[in-house]
């Protein structure tokens, strides 16, 4: 959407809910999913321009994703904000359990509605940037929701179901005031179908993709081409359990066949249990966003999930990766095919997982290299601010 062409959809909230601090700066409540820590680490950027526009900036998260946030943004101010508690299947079927689990998801997100309402009283929130929380929509003060997922993917025996999940997203956030997608609008993007294959919500835009590490691209070509890493391969471990540690325990078993000098960051903010096993293998729990920048520009290739929020960092540093989704995470293999199949970054199952295999035949996919451009994200929030 061309923002000449906009409407003031923001019109009715001018005055409401006043930040009425002694600095008479709004108060913007930021709300991530919880589900891993993607939906957190894309928001970095977001909280860094609510800042440099000055705003106070409140962060509404649970489990993983609080724990990250609060190290990468030790000053801010928190609120516990309970996820939907949802988890994926060690084995069986991903769509099954999705269906079982629905009607919790729903009930999350009518509390999570309820919670709002409070904090906008108790906090004087002026306006909520939701990243995939579908219950964050309000009706006296701005909501935004963040997503690169308009259309969801399903299984190829459920594909029936496909327009009447992308008809129901459609439906939730249209309830927000604006729907801002970390993509380039063009065809050379990084979501695919995901967000270019069907119609956008009303008051959609594309604000390009969001990585914490977006700022820091420039050198990252120059060590790519440089030929000279400190470490063979990067394992980064992300997304909700059990998938997340059975991976972790294929890759370990894989890498001690080997001769790789290599390191394995688990994706647990929440932990401290750093570790090295036989003189080779680096264990981290997490890594705060300047030591792992600096840990992935060292490497030669990285493993990981083809997370979207993966995906936009390894983009802005240029880098090479070896992907394996998610098992029955449907967004997550579409993503996979879709680089795989235009010989951007390789792609392997979890269950047929062979590293040395996986680490010769990387070596023939290009990777993504791409410029981001910060200038539409900064505008939409300061159309944000300008009409609180």
């Amino acid at each position: 959407m061309n923002d000449k062409h906009e409407d003031p959809y923001f019109g009715k909230f001018v005055n409401l809910h006043r930040n009425l601090n002694v600095k008479n700066k709004p108060n913007i409540l930021v709300s991530p999913l919880d589900w891993g820590i993607g939906h957190a680490t894309r928001c970095v950027p977001i909280i860094n321009e609510l800042i440099e526009q000055n705003t106070n900036v409140i962060i509404g998260a649970d489990n993983r994703p609080l724990a990250f946030l609060k190290q990468e943004f030790p000053s801010l101010q928190f609120v516990q904000f309970p996820g939907y508690k949802f988890s994926y299947p060690g084995k069986g079927s991903m769509a099954l359990k999705m269906a079982r689990q629905a009607p919790a998801i729903l009930k999350g997100i009518k509390e999570e509605k309820k919670l709002l309402k409070k904090l906008i009283r108790k906090l004087n929130i002026d306006a909520v940037i939701s990243d995939n929380r579908y219950g964050l929509s309000s009706d006296t003060i701005p909501s935004i929701f963040i997503t690169h997922q308009i259309m969801i993917k399903v299984p190829a025996h459920l594909k029936f179901l496909e327009t009447k999940l992308y008809n129901k997203n459609i439906a939730y956030i249209s309830k927000f005031n604006e729907c801002w997608i970390p993509d380039f609008e063009n065809e050379i993007n990084l979501s695919g179908d995901l967000s270019h294959k069907k119609s956008l919500p009303p008051k959609s835009y594309y604000i390009g993709p969001l990585s914490r590490f977006a700022h820091k691209q420039l050198s990252s070509t120059k060590t790519e081409n440089s030929n000279k890493f400190k470490y063979d391969l990067l394992v980064m471990l992300s997304g909700p359990e059990p998938q997340r540690t059975i991976l972790e325990e294929k890759i370990i078993n894989e890498l001690l066949k080997t001769d790789l000098k290599s390191i394995v960051v688990c994706g647990k903010p929440e932990k401290f249990e750093d570790r090295i096993i036989e003189d080779k293998i680096i264990i981290y729990s997490h890594l705060d966003s300047k030591s792992l920048e600096k840990i992935i520009k060292e490497s030669r290739i990285v493993i990981s999930r083809p997370g979207y929020s993966t995906v936009m960092d390894l983009v802005a540093l240029s880098k090479k990766a070896i992907f394996i989704p998610t098992p029955g995470q449907t967004e997550q293999e579409y993503l996979a095919e879709h680089y795989f199949k235009n010989k951007l970054f390789y792609k392997m199952k979890q269950k047929e997982f062979n590293l040395t295999k996986a680490m010769t035949e990387a070596t023939s996919f290009s990777g993504i290299k791409l410029e981001f451009d910060q200038t539409k994200l900064k505008k939409r929030i300061r159309r944000l601010l300008d009409s609180i």
